[in-house]
């Protein structure tokens, strides 16, 4: 089992950036997916990002093309999102999430294809 944390969040001026990092522990990092999603208040949980296990292929929300990256580092049991030209819209709680490879292969982006979450980190953009 896999325990996770996000960090990186925090206020920023609209256009600016910043980057989430996810940190894993307890289990074999390299054989999971990784998802981010993020939660607005008043708001369903949407997907954002994730990224295969072996860091080779990834999928973007249509609001996070061209802003956003994802990537991973199975050494040191890390992804991160970076975010650039960050707007208003986006400040919500990120949570990053992991998928076994146990349970196929294939990029999801929906919550319940993903069995373990961090607690979450806020970002928030100032206009």
């Amino acid at each position: 089992q896999v325990q996770l944390v996000e960090s990186g969040g925090g206020l920023v001026q609209a256009g600016g950036s910043l980057r989430l990092s996810c940190a894993a522990s307890g289990g074999t990092f390299s054989s999971y997916a990784v998802g981010w999603f993020r939660q607005a208040p008043g708001k369903e949980r949407e997907f954002v990002a994730a990224i295969r296990w072996s860091g080779d292929g990834t999928y973007y929300a249509d609001s996070a093309k061209g802003r956003f990256t994802i990537s991973r580092d199975n050494a040191k049991n890390t992804v991160s999102l970076q975010m650039n030209s960050l707007k208003p819209e986006d400040t919500a709680v990120y949570y990053c999430a992991a998928r076994p490879n146990t349970r196929g292969t294939a990029l999801v982006i929906t919550t319940t294809r993903y069995d373990y979450w961090g607690q979450g980190t806020q970002v928030t953009v100032s206009s």
